[in-house]
């Protein structure tokens, strides 16, 4: 079966992020394709030291989770980032994450390559456009497709537990989701 790995990159255990995530989970699965929401909570990623390692074993010598992470994406048909933007960027362990996984996907195997997905931004305010830009940089790199929807992939959302509030934004998000998994089953025909 189909699987998209949503990877949540917020630190907190009840963010507006994982709400985000589980309703874009829920829409992929309303589509027949299964999905794995990951945290980066609790972990402490590292960036990229450059070594050249992965391009030789296939996985990324630092020893900090993102390893076993990168494994389910490699068996994934899509993957997902989302990230709080909490100071006008993505945060720095997610984009750290990125630029690992897609080290090691181009320079081993390529697993990313043809796999479908894109970012999501949850925020108050200000940020969203240029999270967004940062983080969809990694999907043309990586020989990935990014399918759209009605609007960009952000929810604006303030205190923890407000994010099903902006209702345009979940819209655009379920929409978002549902294009995923309707372009995955395209390509698997």
């Amino acid at each position: 079966m189909a699987k998209v790995i949503l990877l949540n990159g917020s630190p907190r255990k009840n963010s507006n992020t994982l709400m985000v995530l589980k309703e874009c989970a829920k829409a992929i699965e309303d589509e027949g394709v299964e999905t794995e929401i990951i945290s980066l909570k609790d972990k402490n990623i590292q960036s990229c030291i450059a070594c050249g390692t992965c391009a030789e074993t296939g996985n990324c010598t630092l020893d900090d989770g993102l390893d076993e992470i990168i494994e389910k994406i490699r068996e994934a048909d899509g993957f997902i980032p989302a990230a709080p933007v909490y100071f006008g960027t993505a945060r720095g362990d997610i984009m750290s994450a990125l630029q690992r996984i897609g080290k090691v996907s181009r320079g081993g195997d390529k697993f990313l390559d043809w796999m479908v997905g894109g970012p999501i931004t949850v925020a108050r305010r200000g940020g969203q456009t240029l999270t967004l830009q940062e983080m969809t940089m990694f999907f043309p790199i990586n020989g990935m497709i990014v399918p759209g929807s009605t609007y960009w992939n952000m929810v604006i959302a303030g205190p923890e537990g407000t994010a099903l509030e902006d209702t345009g934004g979940i819209e655009t998000i379920k929409l978002f989701g549902a294009n995923v998994a309707k372009l995955i089953k395209k390509i698997k025909e």
